[in-house]
């Protein structure tokens, strides 16, 4: 991990940017992946199965049989740690609805917004190494909440069997044996078995994000502009430094392409917390990937809270730890991340898992304009407006003027044609 002390503010963009594995050809490569996807449909997604994960897939979609006998292979006690998180989970989102009042903006003019369900969404998990069916939770219950028709997941053919047992009980509708980036092009265009979608969330490899990126420019929704995982911790000399490392460590083992930061206020801190994590990383079973990751991180040492404040709200992390005496007052400063976690006692893995945030979040520094996966993010809002012939009375001619001024005649006679009536 680099240690900078003290760096000037013009120097802070650079010092924002985050590492990038650099994939050859990744466009390139991507693109041809989704017209394949286009062109053949099941076809190719079994051919990509065979290339990619060695696996010859006879059908793309679990029965339920599959999934209920893979359900029965948990563990009691992951079945409970996974309703715990999923009535947190369900709890928070569940409070996020909303009552949209109706404002009479002139006499007899009454507008108003409603809050629709989209009807089919798609779900991505990434399988490999670490099968996040954390992000099942995550997904499909503001989903189910939301109202969601059809709420279908595309996960790598080996499919852990927790992630089918939380999707049973979050109210998935269907689930398929698609991973990568040929899984998104199946859920945006459609093929023999798995339905086309309105919108796709998910987290993934550089693979999969470009996927979603490039579907998206053909109108298909997704949920964000999203990358690696990354964590910003803000400590002070109150800070325990074992804390702190074992904060930081749990992002660096997300992935090799994952950034950790840590912002301290002097380099003795610094070094305090570079002991603790040489010390807890040697017990990580993903401790390659975790130095990896720390080789592309860094320590940036400041001289007051103010400046510290302000880098974080220029780096903009996906989830910022403050561990501060002052940590409270601190959270007041925040305008840009995706989800906060204050004081010592609020590791950031419980917001992964089961405190009831999402942890769906932008990344990349997209959280100075993107929020992280909410109710809303599964719904749309439709607006409404009535008038009464009064009301048409009073604000007619201010739209036959503007519309008048804008040489739209059209507009103008639709007006009118009303009032003419009205007299």
């Amino acid at each position: 991990m680099r240690t900078v002390i003290d760096p000037p503010k013009s120097e802070w963009p650079s010092l924002c940017q985050r590492p990038s594995l650099e994939l050859e050809f990744l466009d390139s490569t991507v693109k041809n992946i989704i017209n394949r996807v286009k062109l053949s449909g099941d076809d190719a997604l079994k051919e990509f199965a065979s290339r990619y994960e060695k696996v010859q897939l006879d059908k793309i979609e679990l029965t339920k049989k599959e999934i209920e006998t893979a359900s029965n292979s948990i563990g009691q006690e992951l079945k409970d740690a996974i309703e715990t998180a999923a009535n947190n989970i369900r709890k928070f989102h569940e409070s996020q609805r909303r009552e949209f009042q109706k404002v009479e903006t002139t006499p007899g003019v009454t507008c108003w917004r409603k809050a629709v369900p989209i009807d089919r969404v798609g779900i991505y998990i990434p399988g490999g190494t670490a099968p996040l069916f954390s992000t099942v939770l995550m997904l499909a219950i503001p989903a189910a909440i939301a109202g969601c028709k059809e709420v279908i997941l595309c996960s790598p053919a080996t499919i852990s069997p927790a992630i089918l047992y939380a999707a049973s009980k979050v109210g998935v509708t269907r689930i398929f044996k698609a991973g990568g980036a040929q899984a998104i092009a199946a859920m945006a265009y459609g093929t023999q078995t798995i339905p086309s979608v309105n919108k796709i969330f998910g987290p993934g490899n550089q693979y999969v994000m470009k996927a979603k990126q490039i579907v998206s420019q053909d109108g298909i929704s997704i949920d964000m502009p999203a990358g690696p995982s990354e964590v910003l911790v803000l400590a002070d000399a109150d800070a325990n430094p074992a804390y702190v490392a074992a904060d930081l460590l749990s992002q660096a083992e997300h992935g090799k392409d994952s950034q950790v930061v840590l912002v301290a206020f002097s380099e003795n801190e610094v070094k305090k917390v570079q002991a603790e994590i040489d010390k807890q990383i040697a017990g990580l079973p993903r401790k390659d990937i975790a130095k990896e990751a720390l080789n592309n991180s860094l320590a940036v040492v400041l001289n007051s809270e103010p400046d510290a404040m302000d880098f974080v709200n220029e780096y903009a992390p996906e989830h910022l730890i403050l561990n501060s005496k002052n940590a409270t007052q601190l959270a007041e400063m925040v305008r840009n991340t995706g989800s906060v976690f204050i004081g010592s006692w609020s590791p950031e893995s419980i917001g992964d898992y089961a405190s009831g945030t999402n942890h769906t979040l932008p990344t990349n520094g997209f959280a100075k304009a993107y929020s992280g996966v909410s109710l809303e993010s599964f719904q749309k809002c439709i607006t409404f407006q009535s008038l009464t012939a009064e009301g048409l009375k009073k604000l007619g001619p201010v739209v036959e003027t503007m519309a008048a001024a804008e040489d739209l005649v059209g507009h103008k006679q639709s007006i009118s044609i009303r009032l003419k009536d009205l007299k």
